[in-house]
Formats: C-alpha cells, sequence, structure tokens
C-alpha cells in the first residue's frame, strides 16, 4: 500500500529539521544441552557478530541509503559483545527539494537495491549475548539505531536488516521529532504519511511472523514486534538435533523455547 506525501509542492524555508529515528531489537534464541555448548554458542555468535562484521552490515545500511560515512568507531568486549557508531551525512540533494516528496509508505529495498539521501546523523549497533547459567537457553540480543533528518525515512534499511539477521523476535520503534517550517513559518511536524511499519516490510517477510501494532498516531510515535510463527526444534538446537533427543526431551524443550520467547515477546515473567 502506498501513501502520498503530505504534500508534493510544499516549500520549505531552509533545511528539513524533523528527525526520524529508527529503533530496533533483535532477538535469536537457542537450546543448548550442554554446559560447554552453551559456550560455544556465545563463542560463535561473539564472532558472527564481532565489530568488524557488524560494521560491514551498517557500511551496508549507508549504501542502501546513499549516504557518506564520516567516521566509524567499533569495539569488541570482554567476555562478549560488540558495538559499532557511524557517524554518516547526506548525498547531494537536488536543488528545490519540497517536503515529503521522498517518503512513500512502501517497502524498502533488500541488500541488491539502493536508492535515498540521507542528511547528517548517525547509525549504531549494540550485541547482548546471554546465557542461562543452568537451563540451557541462550539469546542473542542486536540494538540497532538509525536517525535521520531531512527527506528520507530510515524505514528504508528496515528489509535489509531483518533479512540479515533473521531474527526470531523483533521490536520495531520509529518516532518523528521536531518540526521544520514552509515559506510562510508554518509549523509541520511530520513530513510524510505512515499507517503503519508493517507497510514497510516486504510481504513475504510479513507472512513470516506474527505482528502487532501499537501506535500513538497523534504523537507520531508507531511500534511494530514481529514473533516467527513457524517453529523447528532444529533450528534452535546447537551443536545437536532433534533426531539424538527422546520424545519426552523434545516436548520439554520445545515448551522451554517457547517459554523463553513468549515472555519476551510480552516483556513480562510468565509463570510455567
Amino acid at each position: 500500500m502506498e501513501i502520498k506525501p503530505l504534500n508534493k509542492k510544499l516549500r520549505l524555508f531552509g533545511f528539513n529539521n524533523l528527525t526520524k529515528t529508527l529503533s530496533f531489537n533483535l532477538y535469536d534464541i537457542c537450546y543448548a544441552l550442554k554446559p560447554e555448548q552453551s559456550h560455544d554458542y556465545i563463542e560463535y555468535i561473539d564472532e558472527e557478530y564481532n565489530a568488524r562484521r557488524l560494521t560491514e552490515i551498517l557500511t551496508n545500511v549507508a549504501k542502501i541509503i546513499d549516504a557518506t560515512i564520516l567516521n566509524i568507531a567499533r569495539q569488541d568486549y570482554d567476555p562478549q559483545g560488540a558495538s559499532v557508531t557511524i557517524l554518516i551525512a547526506e548525498s547531494d540533494v537536488h536543488p528545490g527539494a519540497t517536503c515529503g516528496e521522498t517518503v512513500a509508505e512502501t517497502p524498502g529495498p533488500l541488500p541488491e537495491a539502493v536508492v535515498g539521501h540521507l542528511d547528517k546523523s548517525h547509525i549504531t549497533v549494540h550485541t547482548y549475548p546471554e546465557t542461562h547459567p543452568d537451563q540451557g537457553i541462550s539469546t542473542f540480543r542486536a540494538d540497532i539505531d538509525i536517525s535521520t533528518c531531512g527527506h528520507i525515512s530510515p524505514l528504508k534499511a528496515l528489509n535489509y536488516l531483518i533479512h540479515t539477521f533473521q531474527p526470531d523476535m523483533c521490536f520495531i520503534d520509529y518516532r518523528v521529532r521536531g518540526f521544520t517550517r514552509d515559506m510562510d513559518g508554518k509549523k509541520f511536524f511530520i513530513d510524510h504519511k505512515i499507517n503503519s511499519i508493517q507497510n514497510y516490510i516486504t510481504s513475504k517477510t510479513r507472512n513470516q511472523y506474527q505482528m502487532i501494532d501499537v501506535n500513538v498516531y497523534q504523537e507520531n510515535i508507531f511500534h511494530t514486534k514481529m514473533l516467527l510463527k513457524e517453529f523447528d526444534l532444529d533450528n534452535y538446537l546447537f551443536g545437536s538435533s532433534k533426531k539424538e533427543l527422546k520424545s519426552k526431551d523434545k516436548v520439554r524443550i520445545k515448551k522451554q523455547i517457547k517459554h523463553e520467547m513468549m515472555e519476551i515477546y510480552s516483556g513480562r515473567n510468565i509463570p510455567k
């Protein structure tokens, strides 16, 4: 579904000062039968998403939105985890740009496609590998923030990031802050119409997840959370497979993983 911009002919006074921020948390859940497998999972995640790899991912985000990278700061942590911050500037915007003309509520590109403009801002990522000391559950969380000013929405990077991380769960927040003015001095607190974050995600991806929206339209705040529909135990076992398990163990472990996912998805502890 495509939503037209507020006004294609709206001329702004000076720079578009609206700040558009996309923040989301990605979760990967794993079950390890033995303590050493939990340790191996954390080591695997720490290497798979180290600061160098995360820099490559965020550099690709910058390419998707046609941004120029000004500076990169990155750090691997002990015992685990990593962070990357990239300061970026927009590419040249054509003369006579008008409010909202580059923003449409349609799915953003997958890794192959590159289009857009970005004003001075930043992209950050932080990772949080974690394991339960005695119950076999391990989780990997990545927090990503893309903050932009001006004409293009950071939502255009959503499909690439979901495709790259393929999370079990995803929590997405989008907010437009500040205001910009037209030539008569009238304030505009948003420069495009938006109905749902879901409309920026491809239908193929939407079909893979249960999705819930919580939006505060009058405050330009939008929230979507996603939970993977399909459950195959082999996708959650690290260092082993379900064929190695007894039937009662399959049932127990599956129940335990699903319980962990529902607690994270609902944001509360659920009695077993």
